[in-house]
């Protein structure tokens, strides 16, 4: 199976349920709302999947992106797709691992624009938002997107964090944060 993405540039998947693409309705949801902020930015990509969030802000211009995905066949294809999109002097970077372990080598580094889209039945969503929060990965002007089920995960507060708009596509809501302003 392949996928398109910005450009109708085709991307690379895995076979199976082992790897859930983020739907093209909420991909482009996603990067209409942070369309302005893309150019020149530093991507983040938690539990990326196949890395098609990061292809896509690589193709609109994004100066650097990680990504950090456990599943070993996937940070392979992660790179493959990256390598196909970036161009010099865009970076990439793919660190495969446990994420709550991984976020713990980005500390002293701010990122612009910050995806998490981890397996919805996953308990991996306060943990990581707030070890976001605990290593400062988010600048002043940054947002972070949450993808999630509403009904298995209910948006719940994250110190030093605010909500800043939240948008249901069908069964897949994103909860946008920033952090919190005075």
């Amino acid at each position: 199976m392949n996928l398109r993405i910005y450009g109708n540039r085709q991307l690379k998947t895995l076979p199976g349920m082992e790897i859930r693409p983020t739907l093209a309705k909420v991909r482009e949801a996603v990067f209409n709302i942070w369309q302005n902020n893309i150019d020149g930015c530093r991507w983040l990509d938690i539990c990326a999947g196949v890395g098609s969030m990061g292809a896509e802000a690589l193709c609109r211009g994004a100066s650097l992106a990680i990504a950090m995905e456990q599943y070993s066949p996937a940070c392979t294809v992660i790179r493959q797709n990256w390598q196909l999109v970036a161009s010099s002097p865009q970076e990439f970077q793919v660190l495969r691992g446990d994420v709550l372990k991984r976020l713990k080598v980005l500390v002293g580094q701010k990122f612009d624009l910050i995806y998490f889209d981890p397996p919805y039945t996953s308990n991996l969503y306060q943990p990581v938002l707030e070890a976001i929060a605990q290593y400062q990965l988010l600048g002043l002007n940054s947002e972070l997107a949450v993808e999630h089920c509403p009904k298995i995960w209910p948006v719940k507060s994250i110190p030093s964090l605010e909500i800043c708009r939240q948008k249901v596509y069908g069964n897949t809501a994103l909860t946008f944060f920033r952090l919190f302003q005075d």
